[in-house]
């Protein structure tokens, strides 16, 4: 069979493709070949600076045609460095030769080839590279589409502030808050865990073989490999230098960055279910559009299909990222392979939080609010007032007002007559009397109103 998106083994190149299409160019292996150029030219422009009596510094046209390998980088360099594996059987090394392909023709450049690569293990071109990928899958991507989601959550929460709603603890009816404050409750969560995401330091290191600088000093013994490399690594590629190291980076900041996505993932699976729940209850309705249908056999079905294809994609990414965090960190003694085949799979990751994202935003877009549905719910539910109406009698010392309330409300069902009844019973103050006689499940939400008005503010 002929490779296209109905062939796809995975569905984020299938099915999904459209919807994952910003991560395909930073997180797939013309990603990997991309960064790794880049890598391996600033490393060569930096040693030219160096001072090294063989390596004299470029002049201003050789670095810009070196950079411009990295910024004009394309489908066919990636296929020509490919080509060249196929050879070499050696990833990063065909990476080497194909930059050194380049240069023919160069005077210059072809003087100094054999500074390309120079004192470097492939891994240290690999972390750099993976560090890169993530940075701009993080500032490009991930963190654009949470902060679309937070927009949104964020502008429900005002516009419902004041939109009185049931609660339900242990699915069972409890004290009033409004819609926009549980929305709140979740622009809250989110971003704290977007702020996690977003402050995970990204680590590389250039130390050669097993992180001693070995090759290094024993070229140019006399040389601050350290902090050569440390500039490399935080001026021209903007990570954060990583001083001790075996052959490998070892991976705890991937980790702390997996894990935060996970949390911000739990969080929207959370809030996917509630959903979900609230569709369920009719608290909201979904706009229909023309040609869709909900069931096969039920005309009449608009079902929450985007919650819970959300809530899906964020449980694979989350499966997927919880492996890459506990294992990445793990190499035996100063390395082994098996972090090499599961770093591959960062974008499979990403991309289903990614596509959770993308299907949460379209639910979240469909939403209606019934405010019928919620209006009645409330008006059948005064049983809820107990709670206030015996706080009250405790503040005024009125006789066992959790016993009597009890006795009035539990597993029954309350009227407002029911309720008004039993507080002009009640000995307390004609103004305290009133303000419960006053009280509606409606107008019984506390601060909800103003918690829900100043988030995000």
């Amino acid at each position: 069979m002929d490779h296209s998106p109905l062939t796809a083994l995975s569905p984020l190149d299938g099915r999904y493709a459209s919807k994952v299409a910003s991560l395909r160019p930073l997180l797939s292996e013309y990603g990997l070949m991309h960064r790794r150029v880049q890598v391996e030219v600033e490393w060569f422009i930096a040693l030219s600076d160096a001072g090294f009596a063989e390596f004299k510094p470029l002049s201003e046209a050789a670095r810009a045609r070196l950079r411009a390998l990295v910024q004009n980088f394309s489908a066919a360099d990636a296929q020509a460095i490919k080509d060249i594996e196929k050879t070499t059987n050696h990833d990063v090394k065909a990476v080497e030769y194909w930059i050194k392909s380049r240069f023919e023709g160069d005077a210059e450049l072809e003087r100094a080839g054999e500074f390309v690569h120079f004192a470097c293990t492939s891994e240290d071109i690999n972390n750099t590279s993976h560090a890169l990928m993530l940075k701009s899958a993080r500032e490009q991507v991930l963190l654009p589409t949470l902060d679309k989601i937070l927009a949104k959550l964020t502008a429900m929460a005002h516009e419902l502030a004041d939109l009185p709603m049931l609660s339900r603890t242990h699915g069972q009816t409890a004290s009033p808050t409004t819609v926009g404050k549980e929305i709140a409750n979740v622009v809250a969560r989110l971003a704290a865990a977007r702020e996690r995401i977003a402050g995970v330091a990204l680590l590389a290191k250039m130390n050669g073989a097993v992180g001693n600088y070995n090759a290094h000093l024993a070229a140019y013994p006399g040389f601050d490999w350290e902090a050569f490399s440390r500039r490399v690594v935080e001026q021209q590629l903007g990570l954060s230098f990583n001083p001790y190291t075996i052959q490998i980076e070892p991976h705890d900041y991937m980790a702390e960055l997996f894990d935060a996505v996970t949390r911000a993932n739990t969080i929207l699976v959370d809030w996917s279910r509630d959903v979900w729940g609230y569709i369920s209850l009719g608290y909201f309705k979904q706009r229909t559009k023309a040609g869709e249908i909900g069931s096969s056999t039920m005309p009449h079905k608009v079902n929450p299909i985007d919650f819970e294809n959300a809530e899906g994609n964020f449980g694979l990414a989350s499966a997927l990222l919880t492996h890459l965090s506990q294992k990445l960190p793990i190499s035996r003694w100063q390395r082994d392979l098996t972090d090499s085949t599961v770093l591959r799979n960062m974008g499979v990751a990403l991309g289903y939080a990614l596509l959770g994202h993308d299907s949460l935003l379209r639910g979240l877009d469909k939403l209606e609010v019934n405010r019928e549905a919620l209006a009645a719910d409330l008006d059948a539910a005064w049983e809820v007032l107990a709670e206030p109406i015996q706080t009250v009698m405790r503040r005024y010392a009125l006789p066992n007002p959790y016993e009597r309330l009890k006795e009035l409300t539990r597993g029954k069902a309350i009227t407002r007559e029911a309720i008004r009844e039993f507080i002009q019973t009640l000995e307390l103050p004609a103004e305290e009397k009133q303000r419960l006689l006053a009280m509606t499940p409606g107008s019984y939400t506390g601060q909800a109103v103003a918690l829900a008005q100043r988030i995000g503010r």
